[in-house]
């Protein structure tokens, strides 16, 4: 069954390895909405797309984020790849109706948008064992104790300390990893 899928890119941008994870699921038949919080501009450093991300203001991805989702069905899967994980989640817990959730590499904690994760909606979480983000900031934490919340959660981890690894456009994209987690995404697409 098709799947309406809302991805929001990393820090660096709408790079040509979030394209490459969208074009999977487009070509596993499913409907994938690409938004740009940067108009077309990649960053090639985090610290490049933080500063972009800074200039732009406090609020500017939340309402941009609203925004590109107020124009889709509310019967939609929200992923995200690392900072995209942000809205994603925010939108997957406050937004009626979401189909699923997958998180690429990066987790909140799940009080930091409501009283708990929303019943009956399947969540998928990927990332690295030794990634200093995902590991070392506690997101592998804050995933654990959303997929405990979950009706339907699964937890991923991956041995390797890369962050971005499902970015195969960067020099820290895993092909093997990826290959894997995308595997395990489909999957998780065609039963929710």
């Amino acid at each position: 069954m098709m799947t309406q899928v809302l991805l929001f890119h990393h820090v660096q941008g709408l790079t040509p390895g979030v394209h490459a994870i969208a074009d999977a699921l487009r070509e596993a038949g499913h409907t994938v909405h690409t938004p740009d919080f940067f108009d077309g501009r990649t960053f090639g450093s985090l610290d490049d797309g933080f500063a972009a991300l800074k200039a732009k203001g406090p609020d500017a991805q939340d309402v941009w984020a609203d925004k590109v989702a107020g124009a889709l069905p509310a019967d939609i899967v929200y992923a995200g790849v690392s900072l995209g994980v942000m809205p994603a989640q925010r939108l997957a817990q406050t937004r009626p109706g979401a189909r699923g959730a997958v998180f690429l590499e990066s987790c909140a904690p799940v009080s930091a948008f409501g009283e708990g994760w929303p019943t009956g909606v399947p969540v998928q979480v990927h990332g690295m064992d030794a990634d200093p983000f995902f590991a070392g900031e506690g997101d592998v934490d804050n995933a654990r104790e959303l997929v405990a919340q979950a009706n339907d959660g699964e937890l991923f981890v991956y041995p390797g300390d890369a962050h971005l690894f499902t970015d195969s456009s960067l020099a820290s994209g895993d092909p093997a990893a990826t290959a894997t987690v995308l595997s395990r995404v489909l999957t998780f697409l065609e039963r929710v």
